[in-house]
């Protein structure tokens, strides 16, 4: 079974120094080694990454066409939390900082999970795993 060491999510975004500003404000920070005027590396994690890539760059690693997240979506990103207070806390910054919240938190038991839709219509969801899921 094949192991990876990394994963790097790619993402359009349309104005660089908004997503990161908005990112920041969550507490999230860049690898400067690898962001540009075209691309920022969000460090989510030890070896997580996103790579916040301005559209026209994106572009020129796909001949398919750009969706607009806003409208349709092709990805949900989906990132542990410690704790429901670190899922709360994050979703109250996203908000603060134009993020729109388009479910209410879910509490399964032995899941706590929310979520944002990020200013490039991206829909981050925020999940903590308290246990077992229950058997069917």
């Amino acid at each position: 079974m094949p192991q990876h060491a990394q994963i790097f999510v790619n993402l359009p975004i349309k104005d660089m120094a908004r997503s990161q500003a908005f990112f920041r404000s969550l507490g999230y920070e860049f690898n400067p080694q690898f962001t540009n005027e075209q691309g920022a590396s969000l460090v989510l994690g030890e070896n997580l990454f996103a790579m916040l890539l301005v559209e026209p760059f994106f572009q020129s690693f796909t001949k398919k066409t750009i969706v607009d997240a806003h409208q349709s979506v092709e990805v949900l990103v989906c990132l542990s939390c410690s704790g429901r207070e670190e899922i709360d806390d994050l979703v109250r910054k996203a908000r603060a900082g134009g993020a729109t919240v388009p479910n209410e938190p879910q509490d399964y038991g032995f899941m706590y999970s929310h979520g944002f839709t990020d200013l490039d219509g991206h829909v981050w969801e925020l999940v903590h795993m308290t246990g077992e899921p229950p058997q069917a």
